[in-house]
């Protein structure tokens, strides 16, 4: 279904993964994050490369289940069980229905990601969902799943990041705010959606989230994949 929520809004209020977008937000991802897809096909590289036997992978922030289909569809080792993870019902459900038919072994839980035990992981995803939790959150989250991961285990981020350089920001502002004019968001269209949803998606830098992993005691990391101000880090324990 075609994103059109913000055509006509005039009351916003901030984002919420509602039944409204669940409608239609592969359609809003498609259309509003540069290098969306690379993102997934690369999931089913790193699955490929870092999974190991007879452990879980995790998709956290699961939405509408792209990633933890690229996840089954991609992954050639034995005994893996997927763990799709989102806190809005909507989203389950629909996530629930988007996987039953294309792959098996996984659950799809409404819980808060903050909640979760994560437990045997070669694999955990977090793939535009960082950005909306609390700042003060993301390191204890970090930290957690680097305790649930295996030796050789990965942790996967992608994220909108923001540039400390304010010549570098605007510019790359520009680009993106083109990229959706490109997919037919009109001004209209990108300023609701800017605003309703600018106190919700808080965005760090690229160091921040190297820092992160750091932290929590990843043996190393890097940056995999970037278009304009959208970027995919990779975590080794």
């Amino acid at each position: 279904m075609r994103d059109d929520i913000f055509s006509s809004k005039i009351d916003l209020v901030d984002f919420t993964f509602d039944a409204q977008v669940v409608d239609v937000f592969d359609d809003m991802v498609r259309r509003s994050v540069p290098g969306y897809q690379t993102m997934i096909e690369m999931i089913g590289l790193i699955v490929k490369t870092y999974g190991q036997n007879n452990t879980n992978y995790y998709d956290l922030g699961a939405s509408t289940g792209a990633i933890s289909l690229a996840l089954g569809l991609n992954n050639n080792h034995q005994n893996n069980h997927i763990i799709a993870v989102d806190n809005s019902i909507d989203m389950v459900k629909k996530c629930k229905a988007n996987l039953i038919d294309k792959i098996t072994n996984f659950d799809v839980i409404c819980v808060d990601i903050n909640d979760i035990c994560f437990e045997n992981a070669s694999i955990v995803v977090l793939n535009l969902t960082l950005q909306f939790i609390p700042v003060k959150q993301r390191q204890p989250l970090i930290d957690k799943i680097y305790e649930g991961l295996n030796p050789g285990g990965v942790l996967i981020i992608s994220e909108k990041i923001h540039f400390d350089n304010e010549k570098k920001q605007v510019e790359t502002t520009k680009l993106h705010l083109d990229f959706k004019r490109a997919n037919g968001y009109s001004e209209l269209e990108i300023a609701a959606k800017r605003q309703s949803i600018e106190n919700v998606l808080i965005t760090d830098n690229t160091q921040t989230h190297l820092d992160r992993f750091k932290t929590a005691g990843f043996s190393h990391s890097f940056c995999h994949f970037q278009c304009l101000n959208f970027a995919s880090f990779l975590a080794v324990k």
